[in-house]
């Protein structure tokens, strides 16, 4: 878009013609205020705060609404501008409780700030203010309605953004009231985003509630750890008896690669770090029993017992897994500890999206990775397996932003009719475990066609589809770990032949596409070279073993037949991710390195505590390649 001149307070600002003048103006550092307006949601000018002079305009203009145009002359601070948004802010505290010493909002709310700035110092209002009881909408959503302002910030990022619309407005004018879409209660997927988003504290955390406030906390940014998303996360921290407490997560700094949104699991899930069943000290299996020790007399265990094991049977008879939660440093670490000192090329992980064959397929097309920001501002989307509502939320609201604000049209092949079929341009459904047969069609092969037929898919609707997607310039390919091997080389190869186009491979964990990168492989180093030629890795760590090592199933077969003497397993559960029969292990030393008494700790000779995610610094890998620094947020439990 050409760009438009515009002057505001005498300064000159040049914006792309569209601008919203709020947004012009906030480009050079002028902020006008305001309560309804959020970036990315449909403009609602109901506050009327942002009022701004227009030059040859007879009235004041709201900012949230206007967009500039060539030669615009725009004033925003005047005595009369000043005495209009004094008159709102009197207005809004005109039926206002006074609660700020009792509110959880108080030392961040937009209308105590505001009232700072252009309140009155006395009200004309002396009418009894309207009480109404609070109410719980949701196990964390709670509701004060006398301080709601009815900006409906919480209604349409609820509904535009989330695209859940649990939220709405009864009756009209000044009766109307916010109300959830089940009479007195939510239903929807607690993601939090209209309590993030409320200016006041009209809507509030149950988990948050009445716990401490927003100066007693200390605030660490970091990132969260459930999904492969790499949301930023900031946390609440607060010194108690027991130590660093976090008490809230939230998105106050919007920063990160996620911007405005956080869902559930980043904004709640993080009181695991504080559980009353997580491991304090280590663990010793005596008489049949695991009892407390010391951390000499465990690490002092496991090493006679290594060493025993490595001189009587080689590196060999040793396995180590590891985990695609735990940092980048940690996995570099483990898997070079594994082959250095214990001279074993045993070493795996839970995979889940194939990245070695992702990697091996981009081999000298680095620049066909999509990011994140590419994916919220591709003109088109081809979307192959995977949920990301459930799976990957940021991806999921990345995707529903870009249909609705820049009508990018969005492709998806499923075998399950997923919640983003609603934005979707084609969507077209496929049986299980079809979706590499989808890959080799597209890349050409017509014989894979009769695989990939679903309930609403024949033959003349995959061939419109394959020439639809062919034809869209920058595309954006995503595709979860329904793509294996060969079938992600034909993507790749499909991908090669549009112009600009760029791919996404998903995994499913924090740090998936970390555990791969840092070589958690039985036959691959860091950097996914292979074991069998490791020159620099031979020269630099004083030999590897050549031979690749055996996969996660292989260790149980090898447990069962008794050649696996030894297991080391590091924040991983294989005994319940791979309904592994714990009777496998009877023979062998296992040693656990966890935070819980998980089904794999259950049977473990030794069991280290572990740290959390929020406990340790480091770095993981989100999705998209993205390395991101994960801060240490409270003290080590233990």
């Amino acid at each position: 878009m050409p760009d438009v001149n515009i002057t505001v307070d005498g300064k000159k600002v040049t914006a792309p013609a569209g601008t919203l003048l709020i947004e012009a103006c906030k480009s050079v550092g002028i902020e006008v205020p305001s309560f309804c307006y959020y970036p990315n949601l449909s403009l609602q000018g109901a506050c009327r705060m942002c009022l701004v002079k227009v030059e040859k305009m007879p009235k004041l203009q709201t900012a949230c609404t206007t967009v500039i145009s060539e030669g615009m002359a725009v004033t925003t601070e005047s005595d009369e501008i000043r005495q209009a948004r004094k008159g709102m802010v009197e207005l809004l505290l005109g039926n206002h409780p006074l609660d700020c010493p009792v509110c959880d909002a108080g030392g961040e709310c937009e209308l105590q700030d505001m009232t700072f700035s252009y309140g009155a110092a006395e009200s004309k209002f002396i009418d009894i203010k309207n009480h109404r009881e609070e109410q719980q909408w949701s196990p964390v959503v709670y509701f004060d309605r006398p301080r709601c302002i009815l900006c409906y910030r919480c209604v349409r990022v609820c509904g535009e953004g989330m695209d859940v619309w649990a939220l709405g407005v009864q009756n009209r004018g000044v009766s109307s009231i916010i109300a959830p879409n089940k009479e007195d209660h939510l239903e929807c997927e607690e993601c939090g985003m209209c309590i993030d988003i409320c200016p006041v504290g009209a809507l509030t955390s149950g988990a948050y509630r009445y716990k401490t406030r927003p100066w007693e906390m200390k605030h660490v940014g970091t990132v969260c750890t459930h999904c492969g998303d790499g949301c930023k996360t900031t946390l609440g921290v607060r010194r108690s008896d027991t130590g660093m407490d976090i008490v809230r997560g939230d998105n106050r700094d919007k920063g990160g690669i996620n911007g405005d949104f956080l869902c559930i699991k980043g904004r709640y899930a993080f009181d695991f770090a504080h559980h009353r069943d997580r491991i304090k000290q280590p663990l010793i299996r005596k008489n049949g029993r695991l009892i407390p020790t010391s951390w000499e007399e465990a690490f002092g265990l496991i090493g006679k017992k290594f060493r025993e094991i490595a001189d009587k049977e080689g590196g060999r008879a040793i396995g180590v897994v590891g985990s695609n939660r735990t940092t980048n440093e940690e996995n570099y670490l483990l898997q070079k500890f594994a082959r250095v000192v214990l001279g074993t090329n045993n070493i795996d992980h839970h995979r889940t999206a194939d990245f070695p064959a992702f990697a091996a397929a981009m081999a000298g097309k680095h620049e066909m990775t999509a990011s994140m920001r590419d994916v919220a501002q591709a003109p088109a989307i081809l979307l192959i397996g995977n949920d990301p509502t459930n799976q990957h939320p940021l991806l999921a609201w990345q995707i529903r932003n870009n249909v609705r604000l820049r009508r990018a049209r969005l492709y998806l092949v499923n075998a399950n009719p997923i919640k983003l079929r609603r934005q979707s341009t084609s969507f077209l459904l496929t049986p299980a475990g079809a979706e590499g047969q989808v890959a080799n069609f597209l890349a050409g092969d017509d014989s894979a066609l009769g695989a990939t037929t679903g309930a609403n898919s024949g033959r003349e609707a995959w061939i419109n589809f394959r020439d639809k997607v062919r034809g869209e310039p920058k595309l954006a390919i995503i595709f979860g770990s329904e793509l294996r091997g060969d079938d992600i080389g034909a993507l790749v190869e499909f991908a090669s032949h549009i112009q600009d186009a760029r791919l996404v491979c998903l995994g499913d964990y924090a740090n998936s596409r970390g555990a791969a990168d840092m070589g958690l492989y039985p036959d691959l180093l860091p950097g996914y070279h292979r074991v069998a030629e490791p020159a620099k890795f031979r020269d630099d760590w004083a030999g590897v073993p050549s031979p690749p090592g055996l996969t996660i199933p292989q260790m149980v077969d090898a447990a069962r037949a008794g050649t696996l003497k030894a297991l080391y397993v590091v924040g991983a559960n294989p005994v319940d991710q791979f309904a592994i029969d714990p009777f496998v292990f009877s023979g062998s030393f296992v040693v656990v390195q966890d935070m819980f008494l998980t089904p794999t700790a259950e049977i473990a000779d030794v069991v280290l505590p572990a740290a959390s995610a929020y406990e340790k610094s480091g770095t993981f890998t989100n999705t998209c390649g993205d390395l991101q620094l994960v801060k240490q947020a409270g003290e080590v439990t233990g």
